[in-house]
């Protein structure tokens, strides 16, 4: 990749002010000062702008520990977007593999990668996503067997497709979902008349949150990790 492309990827400079920047001799490239903008750098090398080290070449994959009031876009005009948990120069390029409400807190993917995310995503694949779930009424007897026979949403022409309720208490409970339609469990819920009022997303696929991260906080997916969701 040009050199001078990988840092206006990477940062809020645009081409040309990329271009000053080398002209001033504030890039280097494994310790040499570099000039050109059209010098190729691959995963191996070391690119520092102004003395700071810029992330390597290569897909990036994060899990984020979402609080409640942000959104996972970046066109919500009123609401703050997850990206900006984020430190400035770890926001560009990424986007979120699956979505959370503003009121749900939990597990957000972020990735450069489309298609990762995609295979996140994409019903296809039906990767599943756990959910621990708060009630506002006792949940009805036949629950399980409902979900697990799939339920009829407001507005569907077809029937979920089979879910896992595993139930903690007559108002909390683990649910496991293998798609992700708009408002999903919260619709589920609504079909057994029933509210949600709190919603947390503790896994996808084989991932789990980390009980390390704190809301708001983030951290880099293992090689393992990616791996595990492809």
């Amino acid at each position: 990749m040009r050199l001078d492309k990988f840092i206006a990827d990477n940062s809020d400079y645009s081409r040309a002010q990329v271009k000053r920047l080398m002209h001033k001799e504030l890039v280097s490239v494994n310790g040499e000062v570099v000039k050109d903008p059209g010098f190729k750098v691959t995963e191996q090398d070391q690119v520092l702008l102004d003395g700071e080290p810029m992330r390597s070449l290569g897909s990036r994959y994060l899990m984020l520990h979402k609080p409640k009031g942000y959104v996972c876009s970046t066109d919500d005009p009123e609401h703050a977007s997850v990206l900006l948990l984020l430190d400035d120069r770890e926001r560009f390029g990424l986007h979120m593999a699956g979505r959370l409400d503003l009121d749900t807190t939990g597990l957000v993917l972020l990735t450069d990668d489309g298609q990762w995310s995609h295979r996140v995503t994409s019903p296809k694949h039906q990767c599943q996503k756990r959910y621990r779930v708060w009630l506002d009424e006792p949940l009805v007897a036949d629950a399980e067997a409902r979900f697990l026979e799939g339920v009829q949403l407001r507005g569907e022409r077809h029937l979920t497709k089979p879910a896992q309720l595993e139930r903690i208490s007559d108002t909390e409970v683990l649910l496991t979902i293998s798609e992700g339609k708009y408002h999903q469990v919260k619709r589920m819920f609504a079909a057994l008349d029933n509210k949600v009022v709190d919603l947390h997303r503790e896994a996808v696929g084989a991932l789990e949150l980390d009980p390390d991260l704190a809301e708001g906080e983030y951290r880099p997916l293992t090689p393992e990790e990616v791996a595990s969701l492809v």
